[in-house]
């Protein structure tokens, strides 16, 4: 194992852009193929994006349409294109983490090694919950941001709007849903303890909460409320955490 640390670093620069052009190679093959699997399924993944939106219009007494619209002709190509894309990124992953790893950890210490792994597969997990998380709650907020005006406007929903700001929510939420590999990672290396953690706990939950405010889409109370109480959930859990693991 050390050897092959040791040939990592005695790589050419010539011999790094290589090792550099075949991992992109590969992670951009594996993304064009998982993209045009997506084209295939692309009315299912759609159907998928868009319930939540179908199901507040289904509750409300919007008679007008039952699902998203679109104003423009190139759209109903584009659109299709869009989400495989994204899709595809999604579905890509896999590779494309496993060619970062294998282009970085001949570089890396046995113990460096040792921690990566996990928190690697702990940041996927709770990037996949956040989203997850925001998906279910967004019924929530867009029943409140689409019947706030009542009979005085009807909400006639543009699937590009509606799409980007479901892509904003699930963004917002997974990567929020980090906080416990930062406070833990801040942990290891030695730049935070549970005691300090302790000492800075109110100005901490302020700053989740304000934090929450700010990254979420749209004026409900809802949605914000649903990401900081999670939040603050788990960063006891990783003040807990930092107790056991590190008995700081």
């Amino acid at each position: 194992m050390q050897a092959t640390a040791d040939r990592g670093r005695s790589m050419s620069v010539v011999e790094h852009l290589e090792e550099l052009r075949r991992v992109l190679l590969i992670s951009a093959l594996a993304w064009v193929a998982a993209t045009v699997a997506a084209v295939v399924f692309h009315g299912h993944i759609l159907d998928f994006l868009l319930r939540p939106l179908t199901t507040v219009l289904g509750r409300t007494n919007n008679h007008i349409t039952s699902t998203a619209i679109f104003t423009s002709p190139t759209e109903g190509l584009t659109i299709p294109l869009k989400i495989s894309a994204v899709a595809g990124l999604v579905g890509a992953l896999p590779v494309i983490l496993w060619q970062v790893w294998t282009f970085v950890a001949p570089g890396l210490r046995p113990v460096e090694k040792k921690f990566v792994g996990p928190f690697v597969a702990s940041a996927l997990l709770l990037f996949v919950g956040g989203a997850a998380f925001a998906y279910f709650v967004m019924p929530i907020g867009l029943n409140f941001l689409a019947t706030f005006l009542g009979n005085s406007a009807v909400y006639l929903p543009d699937i590009n709007s509606y799409l980007s700001f479901l892509l904003l929510l699930i963004v917002a939420f997974g990567v929020t849903f980090e906080l416990p590999v930062v406070v833990l990672l801040l942990g290891v290396l030695g730049i935070v303890s549970s005691k300090l953690l302790r000492r800075k706990r109110k100005a901490i939950w302020v700053a989740i909460i304000a934090a929450a405010l700010l990254v979420t889409p749209g004026a409900d109370p809802y949605t914000p409320t649903a990401l900081f109480v999670p939040l603050i959930i788990f960063f006891e859990a990783s003040v807990l955490i930092l107790d056991k693991a590190l008995k700081r």
